[in-house]
């Protein structure tokens, strides 16, 4: 044999075992899904990605300060008033003496979920206080051994969850806990008693609580990490593994160490347009806060949680409603409130919630869309906001056959026309629902053919180039939502580019100007046509900081369709937020 063959038989001997080690140590994962196919995933997640709306519980110690320490209001969310307010782990642990939920009622709580429309719970089982809502053994610091009240509600839960059946999770602060010595704190500990190993932690605590919420409750179908602090791939790898303890298991993405998890956890915001493959859940509080504070009493309208939920439905994701009950056991009323009104709307609306899949609109003028495809048709789900005085309902775009089209509420068929702008529906004049109403659409086929509408300009000849409008090219620059963000952003690579397709009925001269956030001062080119302007981002000190630039001017010397590209100089090309570019006539 050949030095030459020989070479290449070792080179072939070597991939082959170093193959056979990367299965071998694939095979060993800890995680339990490490080797799953898309089709065993699929299945896996089929309950959840149908139930699109559950009911997320912060209940613990923190309960009974409610907001107010040393008779002063804390600012700031009430299960993490430790740490805001420093409290001493002593003094934190004295209020455990005072928690004694005698008015918990387990079936009352499932009931008011189960009336709401929602499909599963996720309650606190350990929050970053450290107080296990459970009988562990463990730690001490539970409310079996530490409060009067000397019982594991969880268990009732459990209990009226597989009576009423609803779907029980439960959530776990893996890596941060105040108490326990050695659990991480953000922010840094602020009390020599939490001082300790946090692998002893994780090994002593984390660990054997998680396999006994795991191990005692029966049926757990979510288990709901939050926060990574100091998380490693060695510390999460025992808690990720304890999930084999309950196959089928959904898990979200916030344990660490490089494990993914299931979902995406968008808090207290709707993306604007959901993570595409990834599956996601936002959750969200009825007022400002997560666990009970006497004085929060800013709560959100039942109009904007039906809104929210038909939002994320329309963007294919689970919309996870918190209650922050008292140290009482109770639900606030306002809360029982509020979730018996979106029961009411989901009696009616809910098979245009559940089951359904995001919706093929990028966007539409009066509401948002859900859809589910039935044998080889499309049944879409109209959920108007914004209700058409005229009568007249326009699906723009939209140009497949309309088999049939109706009220959710009521039978009777509705007529519909095709029209060079999409398909009219013609509806009553009045609302049937002031919040949001349904109207079902089923068209054929399976496919979706729909024209999008091209931007257009304002009346007084102006055109706004919003962020959410652009179309990304690259693999980092993409559209960012909620919170202060509402602009193009991740712009870390300087290959990445945007544009936006639009159309000029009125030719002229314009000015460029654009709303831009930026730590540096990088470069650009704005491409018009046969235009191009240079120009340079402003260090606005932050990323949420905007201010306007002005461009340059360019000209369109004829009507028609167009874009607008943007680009960035490669050289010394540091990230930029945009929010919006404006055209606006030279007079």
């Amino acid at each position: 044999m050949s030095v030459s063959k020989r070479w290449f038989c070792l080179l072939g001997a070597l991939g082959l075992i170093m193959s056979q080690i990367a299965n071998a140590q694939k095979a060993v994962s800890p995680d339990p899904y490490a080797n799953e196919t898309k089709a065993q995933k699929d299945l896996r997640m089929k309950w959840w990605r149908e139930a699109r709306f559950g009911m997320f519980i912060h209940w613990g110690v923190y309960s009974v300060p409610a907001g107010v320490y040393h008779g002063k209001e804390i600012g700031g969310i009430g299960e993490w008033i430790m740490n805001s307010a420093k409290i001493p782990t002593a003094e934190y642990q004295a209020y455990a003496k005072e928690f004694n939920p005698v008015k918990y009622n387990a079936d009352e709580w499932v009931k008011t979920a189960k009336e709401a429309g929602m499909k599963y719970i996720v309650i606190t089982s350990k929050h970053h206080d450290g107080f296990a809502m459970f009988d562990s053994k463990a730690s001490k610091w539970n409310i079996v051994k530490a409060t009067p009240y000397k019982h594991d509600p969880l268990k009732d839960l459990a209990a009226a969850c597989q009576k009423y059946g609803l779907r029980l999770g439960f959530y776990y602060s893996q890596a941060q806990d105040w108490n326990n010595p050695g659990g991480a704190a953000a922010g840094g500990q602020w009390d020599p008693a939490q001082k300790g190993s946090m692998d002893d932690y994780i090994k002593n605590v984390a660990v054997p609580q998680v396999k006994e919420i795991l191990s005692n409750y029966g049926k757990i179908s979510v288990l709901w990490w939050d926060t990574s602090v100091d998380m490693t791939p060695e510390r999460a790898a025992p808690l990720i593994e304890a999930l084999k303890l309950q196959p089928g298991i959904i898990h979200n993405n916030r344990l660490g160490g490089g494990f993914n998890g299931d979902s995406e956890t968008p808090e207290q915001f709707i993306p604007a347009t959901g993570f595409g493959n990834r599956d996601w859940e936002t959750c969200m509080t009825l007022n400002d806060t997560w666990g009970f504070k006497t004085n929060d009493h800013n709560w959100k309208s039942t109009e904007s949680l039906i809104r929210n939920l038909v939002d994320i439905a329309s963007k294919g994701g689970n919309y996870l409603l918190n209650v922050g009950p008292t140290s009482e056991g109770l639900m606030p009323a306002p809360s029982v409130e509020r979730l018996k009104q979106v029961g009411t709307w989901m009696k009616v609306n809910g098979s245009a919630i559940y089951a359904t899949q995001a919706s093929p609109f990028k966007s539409l003028p009066w509401g948002r869309c859900t859809r589910k495809v039935i044998g080889g048709d499309t049944t879409l789900f109209l959920h108007v906001f914004n209700w058409p005085t005229d009568g007249k309902l326009l699906i723009p775009g939209l140009n497949n056959p309309a088999k049939s089209a109706r009220l959710l509420i009521k039978a009777g068929a509705l007529k519909t026309d095709k029209k060079d702008k999409g398909l009219v529906i013609e509806v009553p004049v009045t609302a049937p629902d002031p919040i949001s109403s349904t109207v079902v659409l089923t068209i054929a086929g399976t496919d979706m053919d729909i024209n999008v509408p091209l931007l257009q300009q304002n009346a007084d000849g102006s055109l706004a180039l919003k962020a959410i409008d652009a179309v990304t090219h690259g693999d980092q620059l993409k559209y960012e939502s909620g919170g202060d963000h509402d602009n193009l952003g991740y712009w870390m690579t300087s290959s990445d580019w945007a544009d936006w397709q639009f159309e000029i009925k009125t030719p002229g001269k314009f000015t460029v100007s654009a709303e831009i956030a930026s730590q540096g001062a990088p470069s650009f080119t704005i491409k018009v046509g046969m235009n191009e302007l240079k120009a340079s981002a402003p260090n606005t000190g932050s990323y949420t900081e905007y201010k306007t630039v002005d461009i340059g001017e360019v000209e369109f010397s004829a009507a028609g369709k167009t874009s607008l590209a943007i680009h960035a100089v490669d050289d010394g090309w540091a990230p930029i937020n945009i929010r919006i570019i404006k055209l606006t006539p030279v007079k």
